[in-house]
């Protein structure tokens, strides 16, 4: 699948923000501050993307902040977080549809070492992969490179040496589908989590 879209490069460093990117359910508390880089997110309590698997409850009310894109490419961020509770997450998201999606991130467990993964959701039924990461890691890069219908999650503690955690199909993309892709963030089970997002930036293309 070919790309034919200018490059999205947001680094967070003026409150206006590029004008592709739109929200979906707009946080209540975000900022950009100039002088202090970055986008700083504090999502809504109750917020979360889950469709059905295993704990039978559907949520899609979620903080992303994305640009509709057609063809393959490679979206990218690094993200610094301070979790509160228990599935407290910040990362990134490819979005069709409320049963059709991809989301990774780090969540936040309060009594052991924390959970990077992935949920892939078809036809409104979501699953989670996930690894252990200890807590003292606070800040992650996180990339996502489409390629016709399939997508290549990867992660990286230093910005620079990836490794795969995922390869997976989303159902409803079909040839020259638009996609929403971008950053998002929840918080489960209650306020206080705050996530700093380093730049968010969406490339034609492929790496490799």
């Amino acid at each position: 699948m070919t790309s034919s879209f200018q490059p999205l490069r947001e680094s967070f460093t003026t409150p206006t923000l590029e004008p592709r990117l739109r929200w979906f359910h707009e946080p209540k508390q975000w900022s950009v501050q100039p002088g202090q880089p970055g986008l700083v997110l504090t999502p809504d309590a109750s917020t979360d993307f889950w469709q059905r698997t295993h704990y039978g409850f559907q949520v899609d009310n979620g903080h992303f902040l994305h640009a509709q894109v057609a063809g393959d490419f490679v979206l990218a961020t690094r993200v610094r977080f301070q979790p509160v509770h228990q599935y407290d997450q910040a990362g990134l998201m490819v979005r069709f549809s409320p049963d059709c999606w991809l989301k990774t991130s780090v969540e936040f467990e309060p009594h052991g070492p924390n959970r990077l993964g992935s949920v892939v959701t078809n036809q409104g039924y979501s699953d989670w992969a996930t690894q252990d990461l200890p807590q003292e890691v606070n800040e992650v890069s996180f990339r996502i490179r489409r390629e016709g219908a399939d997508y290549l999650v990867e992660t990286s503690l230093d910005g620079t040496r990836w490794s795969q955690i995922r390869m997976a199909h989303l159902h409803e993309d079909r040839a020259q589908a638009m996609a929403a892709a971008g950053l998002y963030a929840c918080s489960p089970k209650g306020t206080g989590y705050i996530a700093r997002f380093h730049f968010l930036s969406l490339e034609p293309g492929r790496l490799g």
